[in-house]
């Protein structure tokens, strides 16, 4: 079950936490620094990757309220166990990683599982379960769950081994060797875990949490033998996840037998109502850039600005009207319908402009093509699109990734390109259907009739979709589910509304915090136009862990039902904790 086990100590200046870099080094702008870029070491790309996921996931900002208002960076020694561990029936492995503090508490043996955020390699989750729970004397075990950022290099015939260098696929056993041979016509660039392991890793994204619970456990018998056997029935297991990581925990929380205390989902990425992720994020990536030139949205969060957007924005408009997609002769008219196709499909304004943030980043177009690829378990150039992902020249034609680039890939990306210096290849931005004024709407159009349309690709990715749907908790199971109700990413009516619905019609007693105004991204409360607009959500989900751990611990009860009405921090004001409204 679990291959290549590695055990490290990380102690005096290199702690679990932070590894040494401490708050102040987290909110340094430059990545800690490899001596050599082509070849850095394994506690090199360690403290960069902590360092890059908690920047991807927390607000650090001065101001911004982390380490004062809540949160913590405690210097916490101890011990971690890696190891690549498999599902039965997949074909690749996922990382697990379990941190044992070395004041773990003894009595009251406790085990965090955290899953990765988005497509976060396995410290995904660091800023969410680590910060609570180490302090705590926890153990906290990670998992990136199928997905994460061991890219593979097709020009190079290289991957990234378990302690994040790089190495050749005759020389190492790595966490993702694709099938792909190396050189093979027409197959070049770099393979993606999520989108090109043929394991669809989303439908088994609850197996994944159950399975690094299950390291976690076996670390401890090893890191403290004394207090050996730990085992389901001895030790409280809390699983905890934000986003995707947060989907995960749900379908975690469906999963037989007793082995699970407690749950708390933060703003989940979760299948449960009629329209999935896939289908909304390919309806936003074509129609929200022209719906969001509607007037009657008012002022939009910067970024995006209007001078780099607007002409964008009514390229599309234009794009969709010649294709009948939406209706009207003017700019104006074409941006109202897409704005009502929006509407009915059960966005909110207030999603709508949070959701300016994903258009500027081109995220729809990124989650739509990784996912596609992953939900029809389509393998190196098979994607029924002809997307690939690769290194990019200036004309942003593929490239050879050089050696430094491709030595920072497992610390520095996302797990869904475009990243770290590896971009989307899109063949239709330069084919014969290719629009000057609008090069990616092409290949948006293709993504879409995936979601709608009914040949062989398109019922195949769909079937994929399926495996994903949620089913209620265990019965009796305590589950926390927490979202801001302004997320632009993954909207609160097309994911945790619905889920709490479904489980409370089967009987399932799920507690619900819906947090306004917050959205989706906390990080990105560092521009003053979002953190003077928004709350962050960390601290709600913390918040719920206390909760949650009270209840267990028979101190307290299980947190009401609420709809929260926070306050943003003024502009150019330090958060306080009157702005967070936190229920009591």
């Amino acid at each position: 079950m679990f291959n290549g086990l590695s055990v490290t100590e990380h102690r005096e200046g290199d702690d679990l936490l932070t590894a040494g870099l401490g708050l102040g080094g987290l909110q340094s702008m430059a990545p800690p620094a490899f001596a050599d870029a082509t070849a850095p070491t394994a506690p090199e790309l360690r403290r960069r990757a902590i360092w890059s996921n908690w920047r991807g996931i927390a607000d650090l900002s001065p101001g911004g309220g982390y380490g004062s208002v809540y949160g913590s960076v405690a210097n916490v020694p101890g011990r971690e166990f890696s190891a690549l561990a498999r599902l039965e029936g997949a074909r690749y492995p996922h990382r697990v990683l379990v941190q044992v503090p070395d004041a773990f508490d003894h009595d009251r043996r406790c085990v965090v599982v955290a899953p990765a955020s988005g497509s976060r390699g396995v410290h995904g989750a660091i800023a969410v379960a680590g910060a609570w729970g180490l302090p705590r004397g926890c153990a906290v075990a990670y998992t990136d769950k199928g997905a994460g950022t061991d890219y593979f290099d097709l020009d190079a015939g290289q991957g990234v081994s378990l302690d994040g260098r790089t190495a050749a696929a005759t020389a190492a056993e790595l966490a993702f060797a694709p099938d792909a041979p190396t050189g093979s016509a027409g197959v070049r660039g770099v393979a993606v875990k999520h989108a090109h392991s043929g394991d669809n890793p989303e439908a088994d994204w609850g197996r994944h949490v159950r399975q690094a619970a299950q390291f976690a456990l076996q670390a401890l018998d090893e890191a403290v033998p004394q207090a050996a056997p730990f085992t389901f029935d001895n030790t409280r297991v809390i699983a905890v996840g934000i986003s995707n990581g947060g989907g995960a925990v749900l379908r975690a929380a469906e999963l037989e037998g007793d082995w699970l205390d407690a749950v708390v989902a933060g703003e989940p990425s979760i299948h449960a109502g009629a329209t999935s992720l896939y289908d909304y994020a390919t309806q936003a990536a074509l129609l929200m850039p022209c719906a969001l030139l509607d007037a009657s949205l008012g002022p939009l969060p910067q970024p995006p600005h209007a001078a780099q957007s607007v002409p964008q924005w009514t390229a599309r408009c234009a794009s969709l009207a010649a294709a009948g997609l939406v209706e009207g002769a003017d700019t104006a008219t074409r941006a109202a319908s897409a704005l009502a196709q929006l509407r009915a499909t059960g966005w909110t304004d207030a999603a709508l402009r949070a959701g300016a943030l994903s258009v500027g980043f081109d995220l729809w177009r990124a989650v739509s093509v990784t996912y596609a690829s992953a939900y029809g378990r389509y393998g190196v150039g098979a994607h029924p699109c002809g997307f690939g992902f690769a290194a990019l020249d200036p004309r942003m034609a593929p490239r050879a990734a050089t050696p430094a680039e491709r030595a920072a890939w497992w610390s520095d990306g996302s797990g869904i390109p475009p990243g770290a210096g590896v971009g989307i290849v899109d063949p239709l931005m330069a084919g014969p259907d290719a629009i000057p004024t609008d090069p990616t709407f092409p290949g948006l159009v293709c993504l879409r009739d995936l979601a709608k349309g009914n040949g062989g690709d398109a019922l195949r990715v769909r079937a994929g979709i399926e495996e994903l749907r949620a089913a209620p908790p265990r019965e009796g199971l305590p589950v926390v589910v927490v979202h801001g109700r302004d997320d632009g990413l993954i909207p609160l009516a097309l994911s945790s509304a619905p889920y709490v619905a479904m489980a409370r019609q089967a009987g399932r007693d799920v507690r619900f915090w819906q947090v306004g105004p917050a959205q989706h991204f906390d990080a990105f409360l560092a521009l003053p136009d979002y953190g003077a607009r928004y709350v962050p959500l960390l601290p709600y989900v913390h918040a719920a862990l206390d909760r949650v751990e009270a209840y267990l611990d028979g101190t307290g009860t299980l947190p009401a039902n609420a709809v929260i009405e926070a306050t943003p921090r003024a502009n150019g004001q330090a958060l306080e904790a009157a702005n967070l409204a936190l229920p009591r």
